[in-house]
């Protein structure tokens, strides 16, 4: 598998990757967490593709998989609060976000998050409490659960978690 940045033409194959990801959400007890407001919505992907912060996996050349990514210093505002913890570390760090796969071809969230990883070495994701398949991969590669924060988009918290940074 191989990751690359976004291009528009592949807008309308990251809508389908996300209804097919809400779908299987859903069916694995977790419909809150993008199902009622049909999140994400197609102006901020074209947001993300524009500002080169939204990525895709492709097995043998199709678009399997797509993510947001961003590096820097303080750049999620809703990690700025977090509740019952703390980050591991304050330093820069990477982000991801919307992270979803098709299922067609197995450790595509895995194969994403290592791909951020080894760009910055220092992660934060957020994830629903109900979303407990996002939770078991976070954990299987070495993220730590820091505490909770809130997103503007819904009501309902978020696991925080963060990886590093390496030393």
């Amino acid at each position: 598998m191989t990751i690359r940045p976004t291009r528009e033409e592949d807008l309308p194959r990251l809508e389908e990757l996300y209804a097919q990801a809400r779908a299987f959400m859903a069916r694995r007890g977790n419909p809150n967490q993008w199902g009622p407001n049909r999140w994400p919505p197609v102006d901020l992907l074209r947001r993300d593709i524009t500002q080169g912060h939204s990525y895709v996996c492709l097995d043998e050349g199709r678009v399997v998989g797509t993510f947001f990514y961003q590096f820097g210093p303080d750049i999620e505002p809703t990690y700025r609060q977090i509740t019952g913890g703390s980050w591991g570390a304050e330093e820069p760090y990477g982000v991801v976000h919307r992270l979803a796969g098709d299922g067609s071809v197995p450790g595509i969230g895995a194969r994403c998050l290592d791909w951020a990883w080894e760009q910055c070495g220092h992660l934060r994701v957020d994830t629903h409490p109900d979303n407990t398949v996002m939770q078991g991969l976070l954990a299987r590669l070495g993220f730590v659960r820091r505490g909770i924060i809130y997103v503007p988009q819904d009501p309902y918290p978020r696991f925080a978690y963060d990886k590093g940074p390496a030393r």
